[in-house]
């Protein structure tokens, strides 16, 4: 709050020059001199000499946050409504005062109570999408950080801490910087909309050797102090009531040359457009189109056209039609810059042809940039572009030019290739074997049973699976084995960007290492079960009929023996028909058995290779396909992330 006492003091009364005011803290301010030391603190309200500069400042009685300041269009500039105005410019700018007048009499001066009590100032808010976006860039990031190298993050990284440090600062500023080439014009139009000669102009180059900050309204000193501009380099427009209710909350920044042979100086610039919310190119007739500008800042820059300034100054140089003829000219190439330039209502870079020397049409700057800075709206537009440029740059590393993933195809095709390296159809066709093999055993003739049980005596057995010996040959043919998972990692990666291509590439032959060996061991315990198959339950009738059969056999015999020795009457029809009736209905039953033995027999062997392939299939899954699958889901969840921060709305399926 300013408490503020009226007390008239002329020039002519004795101790004027002592005369005092009082601060809040009951400390002595000197009041404003007269007369002539007022015309010998114009010097230093110039901005051509510092020195001369902190001599006013320390004659106002006002520190290092708030400075003297001259107006000198004004001559007789009320004294008062500066005084008044002292208590509101508390962020440490250097604020510009007259205190005398053209005839070197004092006018009445205010005594002034200052409230050194920092302004309140709203942090700036992003409206929804905005937040989305910087979320999903921020979830991007964090998610593409092991798949990425640091170099392609780092754009995304920047702007996510430019949003972050520029959304804590005020959102009622906006930070507009005057930039251009050497001879544009640029300072004398930063003059030109403060009102008074703050930035020094003139025909030695470079001019501008440091940026120089102009804030019309309180609360700017976050803002300044992140683009690195010291108090010294800080000033007040003129104070006019008409021009700080337009241009309220606009801090202008007058850039150093972009083409100075000075390297300071470009470093400056390259610094300070990364950081501000809009920029005003100021261009003149001659270097309108000159190559630098327009490949080094403004072509790379067409995203950022909402917030992007062009001003054709020293338009009074141009004789007739010429300035209309150079205008066209200029939004011809920004066109072919890709800028979209805000004709017709849509939005675009402003385009305007004006003079900053003579004035003509910086009443017309001063009403567009007034209603830019009124909207509040250009550092969220700021911070979207750049959202924008990263999500282009960014698009070759996460765009794919088709679905991405695994097809149950090609899934099938893996299992089947492991299958046939680990000879899953082989051992089913073994396993099918055996279980004919066992059950002819079972079913056979006993004269053939005996003569099988003798051949088991001189050699091992025939009647068990035996167990493959793994010493001397491998079960799984390792070309065929990495030949599939080169297959699959090829059939995973088809359409993928290349870094996250090679990560599903190096996923793949992580798992591959100690495949063939844990094929080899599951081959071992499931694709060769030892002993017996098992018995179907016709199995039982069939040995009684074949034991029947014998039966029949041996009482024929035992029948004609005792008819041949005398013991029974001759009667050759019933023994013979007994025996007759064994010898041919133990094959029958043997061959019935065997007929009955393919179905079983088949789908045990079925049931084998099955086992075994799962099993195969099963390990190929956990050590290849999962590890696959897993940098595709990666993939696809930072994919859903980019097209949120491209502004693509998702679907939920």
């Amino acid at each position: 709050m300013t408490a503020v006492t009226d007390h008239t003091d002329h020039a002519d009364q004795p101790g004027d020059d002592d005369a005092r005011k009082k601060g809040p803290g009951g400390e002595i301010v000197r009041k404003e001199r007269s007369g002539r030391e007022a015309g010998h603190k114009e010097k230093g309200d110039s901005g051509r000499d510092a020195r001369d500069d902190r001599d006013a400042r320390e004659a106002t009685g006002v520190g290092s946050g708030a400075g003297s300041g001259s107006d000198p269009g004004s001559g007789g500039a009320d004294v008062a409504g500066s005084a008044d105005a002292l208590g509101g410019w508390d962020d440490g700018l250097i604020a510009r005062r007259v205190s005398a007048t053209a005839e070197g009499h004092a006018r009445p001066v205010q005594e002034t109570v200052v409230d050194n009590r920092p302004p309140v100032v709203a942090p700036l808010a992003y409206d929804g999408p905005l937040r989305s976006r910087l979320d999903a860039l921020r979830e991007l990031v964090g998610l593409s950080r092991t798949r990425l190298d640091s170099r392609t993050l780092a754009e995304a990284g920047q702007v996510l801490d430019e949003a972050a440090a520029r959304r804590r600062l005020s959102g009622q500023h906006t930070v507009v910087a005057i930039a251009g080439a050497t001879g544009s014009g640029k300072s004398q139009l930063f003059n030109a909309l403060a009102g008074v000669a703050i930035s020094e102009t003139g025909v030695r180059r470079p001019t501008t050797a440091a940026p120089i900050a102009c804030s019309w309204s309180d609360g700017a000193a976050g803002l300044i102090d992140r683009l690195g501009i010291p108090g010294r380099l800080r000033r007040r427009p003129l104070q006019s009531a008409e021009a700080e209710a337009q241009l309220r909350g606009l801090v202008l920044v007058d850039l150093p040359d972009h083409d100075s042979a000075a390297v300071q100086h470009r470093e400056h610039v390259d610094r300070i457009l990364g950081l501000v919310d809009a920029v005003i190119w100021v261009v003149d007739p001659e270097k309108y189109a000159d190559a630098v500008l327009h490949e080094r800042y403004l072509r790379p820059m067409a995203g950022h056209a909402e917030v992007t300034f062009v001003v054709l100054n020293q338009v009074d140089r141009l004789p007739g039609d010429a300035a209309d003829q150079v205008l066209d000219d200029l939004r011809r190439l920004l066109d072919e810059d890709g800028i979209a330039l805000g004709e017709y209502g849509e939005p675009g870079a402003t385009v305007l042809a004006l003079s900053a020397l003579t004035g003509d049409g910086i009443g017309e700057l001063r009403e567009v940039l007034g209603h830019f800075v009124a909207e509040r709206g250009a550092a969220a537009r700021r911070i979207s572009a750049d959202v924008d440029a990263a999500a282009v740059h960014l698009w070759p590393v996460y765009a794919n030019r088709r679905q991405a993933g695994l097809s149950e195809e090609a899934r099938d095709e893996f299992a089947d290739r492991l299958a046939d390296a680990v000879g899953a159809t082989a051992a089913g066709e073994a396993a099918e074997r055996a279980w004919r093999r066992n059950a002819n055993r079972a079913c056979g003739t006993p004269w053939l049973r005996l003569w099988r049980w003798y051949e088991d005596r001189r050699e091992p057995a025939t009647g068990r699976l035996s167990v493959r010996s793994y010493d001397d040959e491998e079960a799984t043919a390792r070309q065929r084995v990495e030949q599939a998972v080169r297959t699959v990692a090829e059939q995973a990666t088809d359409g993928l960007p290349a870094p996250w291509a090679q990560a599903v590439r190096e996923a793949a032959v992580r798992g591959s290492q100690g495949l063939c060996e844990a094929l080899d061991e599951l081959a071992v315990r499931a694709g060769t079960p030892v002993g017996r198959p098992p018995r179907p339950g016709w199995w039982p009738a069939a040995v009684l009929a074949q034991a029947a059969m014998t039966v029949l056999q041996v009482l024929g015999g035992l029948w004609l023996l005792a008819q041949v020795i005398g013991f029974m009457s001759p009667n050759l029809g019933v023994p013979v028909l007994l025996m007759v009736i064994g010898i041919v209905g133990g094959p029958g039953v043997e061959w019935a058995c065997r007929l009955a033995a393919n179905g079983p027999a088949r789908r045990y062997g079925s049931e084998a290779e099955r086992k075994l392939r799962e099993a195969a299939s099963g390990c190929g899954r956990a050590r290849v396909l999962d590890p696959v699958a897993a940098e595709l889901l990666r993939y696809r969840e930072v994919r859903e992330q980019f097209l949120r921060v491209s502004g693509v709305t998702v679907s939920a399926g």
